[in-house]
């Protein structure tokens, strides 16, 4: 027969620790990363995005019109490190209360919808967006070519509209 005795401050401690534990997983899980982002002139929502046409509706916050079809919607897996590119685009992204970092080795989805509102005609311009489980984690508004460039959204209205 064997016989095992547990103390009353041996199940006070490892009840603690598991509430605690409880705690930390339950904060961790419902905290709103990146969820909205406050500028000067406005605040902007970050979440909800899971199809094309959410995405037009984020966009038009920016001021941004963006056409019905998206020119190329893909699925792509970051890599697991940010090369000296990503980190550039990064910095982009942070401009605008984004960072790319925490997403690494992630499957995200990538939509590119046409820019319909900018003011220079000759060039094209594309509306770049990177979700995340329904979450912009990155984008930016950009052109190719002669007088090409790369924007955060934040900048649209100052540089395009």
């Amino acid at each position: 027969m064997f016989i095992y005795s547990v103390r009353a401050s041996t199940l006070r401690f490892f009840g603690i620790l598991t509430v605690t534990a409880c705690l930390l997983i339950g904060i961790m899980a419902f905290s709103g990363k990146d969820s909205v982002f406050a500028m000067s002139d406005g605040t902007y929502r970050f979440t909800d995005v899971s199809s094309k046409e959410d995405v037009i509706e984020f966009l038009s916050q920016f001021g941004i019109r963006a056409t019905g079809e998206a020119v190329e919607e893909s699925s792509v897996t970051l890599p697991e490190t940010l090369d000296r590119v990503l980190l550039s685009y990064n910095e982009i992204q942070k401009s605008q209360g984004l960072d790319l970092s925490p997403y690494c080795k992630k499957r995200v989805t990538r939509y590119t919808l046409r820019v319909e509102n900018y003011k220079d005609e000759s060039l094209s311009v594309y509306a770049n967006v990177i979700v995340y489980r329904h979450r912009v984690i990155a984008g930016d508004i950009c052109a190719s070519g002669e007088g090409g460039f790369v924007l955060p959204f934040t900048a649209f209205e100052a540089k395009g509209a």
